[in-house]
């Protein structure tokens, strides 16, 4: 996030709204203190029921749409992250994100339309991830769960949360938020792991960027 109140503050645009949502289903308690933290400028929602995701279908954070002035999506689902990271040591090393997206970004709201990183109506249209029914069921098993874990049902919720990872299995979101209750959290070793696995399989959880600087 302090790289984002960076990128922010750099571009500097009253014509450029940057909205973070924060997909938690520990609400201000667990999303508040990183916000408080970071002293971002920019907007932020606490997202409980992941319900920003589910409407934009992203399967992993984070992920973000480019939204222009008339209310159109111009650019979507893809790995968003502000710059690259990496942990781990030797052949255990696992390097993800990536440097071209803050650029592209800039260019975007310094050119508008123009931007050579702003996609087509079709390419947008076919990057939207289609709900199938067992997505649609999953994400309602999933607010099912929250539900049950809000009023102390912790067997009910770990039911109807694994409900929802069965249904949609490909939802990094759901694995991760599981995770956040565990002594691990959502970035520890299960989570290194599973991106481990996902890179030597040569599989994308997210769509390969196609910006080019």
């Amino acid at each position: 996030m302090p790289v984002w109140q960076r990128i922010y503050e750099e571009i500097n645009d009253p014509n450029f709204v940057l909205i973070c949502a924060a997909e938690d289903t520990g609400g201000e308690a667990a999303a508040g203190p990183i916000f408080d933290a970071a002293n971002p400028t920019y907007i932020q929602v606490i997202d409980e029921n992941h319900l920003i995701s589910s409407a934009f279908n992203f399967v992993n954070v984070p992920s973000a749409a480019w939204i222009d002035e008339t209310g159109q999506i111009v650019r979507i689902d893809e790995g968003t992250y502000s710059m690259l990271h990496s942990f781990g040591e030797g052949e255990q090393a696992i390097s993800f994100g990536t440097d071209v997206y803050e650029p592209a970004l800039k260019d975007w709201v310094a050119k508008g339309a123009d931007s050579e990183h702003v996609q087509s109506a079709e390419t947008v249209a076919g990057n939207i991830r289609q709900h199938s029914s067992d997505q649609q069921k999953a994400d309602a098993a999933f607010r099912l769960g929250n539900l049950f874990r809000m009023y102390g049902q912790e067997a009910k919720a770990d039911q109807y949360w694994e409900m929802a990872r069965e249904l949609n299995p490909d939802s990094v979101n759901f694995i991760r938020q599981n995770l956040t209750l565990t002594e691990e959290g959502s970035a520890g070793e299960t989570f290194r792991e599973m991106m481990g696995a996902y890179v030597s399989a040569g599989r994308d959880y997210y769509r390969p960027l196609d910006i080019k600087l």
